[in-house]
């Protein structure tokens, strides 16, 4: 918004210049979401341990130790990061770039049906919310209109190189062998490549869901794998360093710099009241539009299998679910003490706080090997 509302006037104003530079307007999408955050975040914990009364729903079938440590906290946290990160981002980004509004389209269509959830859970005092497959039905139909709606901006887009819009980039190989094998920047998905991006949202979101599940454990990756794409958004972004490094270049995808700073900005303050031991929790509200909006960053950027190094932690998490129920139905027989797999560490004797911070470890360390991937090509 400020971006329109300024820059018209910059010949007059020298100032309203800097609003044309999409690392200013990423700076202030980071502190708006900051500050806004701090601000409420008491006022908003206050008021939900008043209309929650019992707080979230703690799993019985999870560690016993949940049940008596953080029974009585208030969930749908996720509300303060959604409002500031919407407010941060329609204030700072540049509302005529249509990857904007599928991020935040995905965002707040998860965040909505993960409030849903969180409101069944807490209203019926039972860990039980919407049904799984209502849940996946609604994130695929959202996440295919997203996947559909980016490869029809990308086809229009004029600068965009050819068969840009129905290909997949992969990681440590450089666009030209592409483009010499197959015409283009990528391998090529045709039609494919809507529901492929939709497995890829629906999929970082779930798995970031699941990840949720100890005090500050989803927050600081998130964040982490924000920061890497606001990187991965601004370079893709500007034809000369796309070119220089030999990945794709998405005309307009660097304004997602400007979401990916205020996913951060949002987190940072969202972490400062759910660092252990929390005073509330994110909830499905958050922990769904989260990675729904990291997904979709993905998808728009043309780094969607970059996600699954970058994002590799929740990769994890996922595939120990899978893991534990495929091997329960086969044999009878579980591979891990306690799905998903940071339960298993719990069960192992680990403190909360030592397996938080070693997965924060990973995840940067995850993070790092996928910004490896935009030289190493």
């Amino acid at each position: 918004m400020l971006y329109h509302l300024l820059t018209p006037y910059a010949d007059q104003f020298q100032l309203f210049n800097v609003f044309r530079y999409l690392t200013f307007r990423t700076g202030g999408a980071i502190m708006t979401a900051l500050i806004i955050s701090f601000v409420l975040g008491p006022s908003l914990i206050r008021w939900m341990r008043r209309k929650q009364g019992h707080g979230q729903p703690i799993r019985t079938d999870g560690p016993q130790s949940h049940i008596i440590e953080k029974a009585g906290t208030p969930t749908m946290g996720g509300i303060l990061i959604l409002f500031s990160l919407t407010v941060a981002t329609f204030l700072w980004a540049r509302l005529d770039n249509i990857y904007i509004w599928i991020v935040m389209g995905v965002t707040l269509s998860f965040g909505v049906l993960g409030f849903i959830d969180d409101y069944l859970k807490v209203s019926k005092q039972s860990a039980d919310g919407l049904v799984g497959s209502l849940k996946l039905v609604v994130q695929f139909a959202v996440a295919l209109l997203a996947g559909y709606f980016c490869m029809t901006a990308l086809s229009a887009a004029p600068d965009a190189p050819a068969g840009i819009a129905t290909s997949v980039g992969v990681p440590f190989f450089p666009v030209r062998l592409f483009e010499q094998w197959f015409n283009a920047p990528g391998v090529p998905f045709g039609i494919f490549i809507v529901p492929f991006a939709a497995f890829v949202i629906v999929g970082a979101s779930n798995t970031v869901n699941l990840t949720d599940g100890l005090d500050g454990l989803a927050t600081v990756p998130v964040m982490i794998a924000a920061a890497t794409y606001a990187a991965i958004a601004y370079l893709v972004g500007n034809a000369i360093y796309a070119g220089y490094l030999g990945v794709p270049f998405v005309p307009g995808a660097g304004e997602l710099a400007v979401i990916c700073g205020a996913i951060v900005g949002a987190g940072l303050g969202f972490l400062w009241f759910n660092a252990p031991p929390a005073a509330i929790f994110m909830g499905d509200t958050g922990s769904l539009a989260l990675g729904g909006a990291i997904g979709a960053i993905a998808v728009a950027t043309k780094h969607e299998i970059v996600l699954a190094i970058v994002g590799g932690l929740f990769v994890l998490e996922g595939l120990s679910v899978m893991i534990q129920i495929a091997s329960f139905k086969l044999t009878g027989r579980r591979v891990f003490r306690m799905a998903p797999i940071h339960h298993h560490f719990e069960q192992l004797g680990w403190k909360e706080s030592t397996i938080v911070i070693r997965f924060w470890i990973v995840a940067v360390i995850l993070a790092l090997i996928g910004l490896a991937t935009l030289k190493l090509r």
